[in-house]
């Protein structure tokens, strides 16, 4: 016989055992209501009780096992500290759903005819019944164990059994209908690395002396610094923020149930409300509850004013898990951060992801590291998409190949966080779309290389020195408009196979204080994990010379500009910075930008390069004089708004590219751009 098999036998035998002994039980009330109603041993036979201490016998026949398995319902009294007469008033209201001949009981010891227990009738017929079990403060009441209906006074009013404290009395598992689609139980299985698992010991041992689960505990701490302390888990990933506190709930020897914010009530009365019941289900089922603040939508203040409510009114072990620290709370709190695996945690999951795969790719991993730095989800679902989409499975591929398929799955999985925080730009230009003189292109083709080999450099030889600052490169492409910069950036996203963002400052720059750190902190943070080329276009307005403080507007763009050179200095990835006013940025700025590429304006023989490659081969032309058209004193982006403008025309005419369809393109250009078109540089073109 299997263990499964062992394990279903024995649930078997349990819940026929507590079958039994809760219809005994409540056949002890049920023969204590017939004696209470004057009734005589014959009657009492007629009306189908029997003596509850040969009722008991037989139920307890069964073999529990007092410390793994007692029966429900003396679990229950247990969990709510219920009293003898408590017990008694819950039993009277399951009778009612369980016993058919109950009502006719509970009307035959009530002159009202009331078909339902009460506390009138309840608190007559037995002997150690006490008043304040009524009280709704108590158990019965406070944990809402049982329900009141209405009736003309509070003691007449009909009682009725919850239903989900029925359902744990007859040993169903069911979680209360007014929680489902808000709280959930939760289970982690995958191993955390060890630097998150120390992570989830903390935060367990921060409980470990505590009574967390005891509902006398729970109850009697009335002020904020009795309950069990709170524990706030922020940082990165939420898969990785759950599966810590699962972890922490499992060291100390709890299950784990989740709300997620947007499920919260902003309501303070319902707020009340479902906190009782949340309590009461922790109660029930051993658990502590995880408050999930991944996301939601509505009112930001209103949000967190509903998430602090509900952390500062619950008496239940609770962990907060959140993106960044939120912190304002009224009860004890501790603060945990985690953070992405480190490089070897990393490999690690890798290997085990990648199976036979990362076998096969010999010493690329290393190049996997040094670019990506994911969560030990995000590595699973990049294995995943690489093996069954891309093929790195096969064992006739390359390691090469196998690195191609698993590179291009980690953009993927990157990727979402970062595109509804800036613009992506789609890259396909190789080295040959750049027309620049030798040493701007040495220096371009330096960048790629860093790049490429940097884990080596910092990791292996040692030049990282355990510091994270400096570890990514920033370069500054300074030059005017239209000379390449942005095609640059472009070549090296596509050449190094990084995703690119462009920065658009109309959402970054903000004139509220702090909103622009903020929301460059999100773009840095989200772009950590691909290690995306980032694209400052105009940079000098976001990173300009830091002024002398006059008023606190100057104050506060000086520690704008101070925050961002900070964090310029912590990003691992590439950043790339343009402007057209290379003087504006800040000296300080400057010494932390490890290349500076000036982009100069074209002279003839570079315009000639960009003129023979604005004008694709495949395109009709005729009678195409290069060197006449490099006689344009403009910058490359001119010069392809000028071709592709003189291919429009030449299409409308019906003809093929010449040289008048370019001059006329090129004076709409001259026109545009508010520069004269002279007569030396258009001489002889038609």
């Amino acid at each position: 016989m299997n263990m499964k098999t062992k394990e279903s036998g024995a649930h078997a035998r349990w819940t026929r055992g507590n079958q039994q002994y809760l219809m005994a039980s409540i056949a002890q009330i049920r023969t204590r209501l017939d004696a209470y109603a004057g009734n005589s041993s014959e009657n009492a036979a007629r009306t189908g009780a029997i003596r509850p201490d040969v009722a008991l016998e037989e139920a307890l026949e069964y073999d529990f096992d007092e410390k793994n398995a007692p029966p429900a319902l003396e679990e229950l009294c247990r969990i709510f500290q219920l009293s003898s007469f408590e017990r008694a008033v819950l039993l009277a209201c399951a009778g009612m759903e369980l016993d058919a001949k109950f009502a006719r009981i509970c009307s035959g010891a009530q002159s009202s005819e009331q078909p339902c227990p009460t506390f009138d009738l309840l608190l007559a017929a037995f002997e150690d019944a006490h008043w304040d079990a009524t009280s709704p403060v108590a158990a019965l009441r406070h944990w809402r164990l049982i329900e009141m209906g209405s009736g003309s006074t509070l003691m007449s009013s009909p009682l009725r059994i919850d239903e989900r404290i029925l359902h744990f009395l007859t040993g169903t598992s069911y979680m209360d209908q007014r929680l489902h689609g808000v709280l959930e139980a939760v289970t982690d299985c995958d191993a955390l690395p060890s630097s998150q698992q120390l992570v989830a010991q903390k935060a367990a041992d921060l409980w470990s002396a505590q009574a967390l689960l005891s509902a006398q505990a729970l109850w009697s701490a009335q002020t904020p610094g009795e309950r069990p302390v709170l524990i706030e888990i922020s940082g990165v990933g939420q898969q990785a923020r759950q599966a810590v506190a699962v972890s922490a709930c499992s060291l100390a020897g709890l299950s784990a149930h989740r709300i997620f914010e947007g499920a919260l009530p902003l309501q303070h009365a319902e707020i009340h409300t479902l906190l009782r019941l949340v309590e009461r289900e922790a109660l029930l089922t051993g658990s502590a509850i995880l408050l999930d603040r991944t996301s939601s939508e509505g009112d930001e203040r209103a949000r967190r004013n509903a998430v602090h409510l509900f952390a500062d009114g619950l008496h239940a072990p609770l962990i907060v898990t959140t993106p960044q620290r939120l912190g304002g709370y009224l009860r004890q709190a501790a603060y945990l951060e985690i953070a992405k695996p480190l490089v070897e945690e990393q490999r690690s999951v890798w290997q085990r992801s990648l199976g036979e795969a990362a076998i096969q790719m010999n010493g690329h991993m290393d190049a996997l590291l040094a670019q990506f730095n994911l969560s030990g989800e995000q590595i699973s679902a990049s294995s995943r998409q690489a093996v069954t989409v891309h093929g790195a499975e096969r064992t006739n591929v390359s390691p090469e190949q196998i690195l191609d398929a698993v590179w291009e799955s980690c953009r993927k999985q990157s990727r979402p966080s970062l595109d509804a925080l800036a613009q992506r730009v789609t890259t396909n230009a190789g080295w040959n779309a750049l027309v620049l003189p030798n040493a701007q292109m040495e220096m371009l083709r330096e960048i790629a290389t860093q790049m490429r080999h940097r884990s080596r450099v910092y990791n292996a030889w040692g030049f990282g020195g355990g510091s994270g600052r400096g570890l990514g490169i920033t370069a500054l492409f300074a030059g005017a408009s239209g000379t390449g910069k942005t095609t640059a950036a472009e070549v090296l996203a596509h050449e190094l196979k990084l995703d690119l963002y462009r920065i658009d400052l109309s959402q970054v720059v903000s004139k509220y204080i702090g909103e622009t750190e903020k929301s460059l902190r999100h773009i840095f943070d989200a772009a950590e994990e691909g290690g995306a080329l980032l694209f400052f276009d105009e940079a000098d307005a976001l990173f300009g010379r830091r002024t002398e403080v006059k008023d606190s507007h100057d104050r506060y763009a000086n520690i704008e500009v101070s925050y961002l050179l900070q964090r310029m200095e912590l990003y691992r990835g590439l950043a790339v910075l343009a402007t057209n006013m290379k003087q504006a940025l800040d000296p300080a700025f400057l010494r932390r930008i490890r290349f500076v590429v000036q982009f100069p304006f074209p002279d003839a023989a570079l315009r000639e390069r960009i003129w023979r490659r604005a004008i694709p081969t495949q395109a009709p032309s005729e009678a195409i004089n290069l060197q006449q058209l490099a006689r344009l004193s403009i910058t490359g982006g001119s010069i392809r708004n000028i071709a592709l403008g003189a291919a429009f025309l030449a299409v409308k005419s019906g003809d093929s590219i010449r040289m008048n369809h370019l001059l006329e393109a090129a004076r709409g250009e001259y026109l545009k751009i508010e520069k004269p078109l002279t007569e030396s540089e258009i001489r002889g073109w038609v």
